[in-house]
């Protein structure tokens, strides 16, 4: 059984970006999207213009400066490797107590299909709908997703700066 981290959030986030489960380099780190494989960071900081900090806790800092929180759909589960078509068990995370918690999230995005699969099977239907939340799907950061950087980077920016990103 692996268990996924605490939440990267305050009240001033507006953005919710939600993965699936962290990867087994994640885990070993303890960071979020901790292989460099992953192009998460290098595309959250590109959308600001940005290089990408080696520091982790300035990784972080910089997700909250510009109103975004980090989390995944699932709280434990089972999966030999990284790959999350071999996640079996999964255990959601609580959304209703962070979405009360948090009421200025007005967006949640999913880095990649899987995320948004569970997260529509297992969570959505068991919270109350917040009126006027966004849901939209993302390509997946991850190595094993094929396409080239630059239209990950294209996909993301065209979605996350229609009104919620400079």
């Amino acid at each position: 059984m692996i268990t996924s981290f605490e939440p990267i959030i305050d009240e001033n986030c507006k953005i919710l970006i939600l993965g699936t489960m962290p990867s087994v380099k994640s885990l070993e780190k303890r960071q979020y999207y901790g292989s460099k494989q992953n192009h998460f960071w290098k595309i959250i900081y590109g959308l600001f213009g940005k290089e990408v900090e080696e520091d982790y806790e300035k990784r972080k800092n910089f997700l909250l400066d510009h109103h975004i929180a980090l989390w995944d759909v699932l709280k434990s589960c089972d999966r030999q490797g990284s790959s999350d078509s071999k996640i079996t068990n999964p255990a959601p995370n609580d959304f209703e107590t962070l979405f009360n918690r948090y009421p200025g999230i007005k967006a949640v995005y999913f880095n990649g299909s899987k995320a948004e699969e569970l997260f529509y099977k297992m969570v959505l239907g068991k919270i109350a709908q917040k009126e006027g939340l966004l849901f939209k799907r993302l390509p997946s950061t991850s190595p094993a997703n094929m396409m080239p950087f630059k239209d990950k980077f294209e996909q993301w920016k065209s979605n996350l700066s229609s009104g919620w990103l400079p």
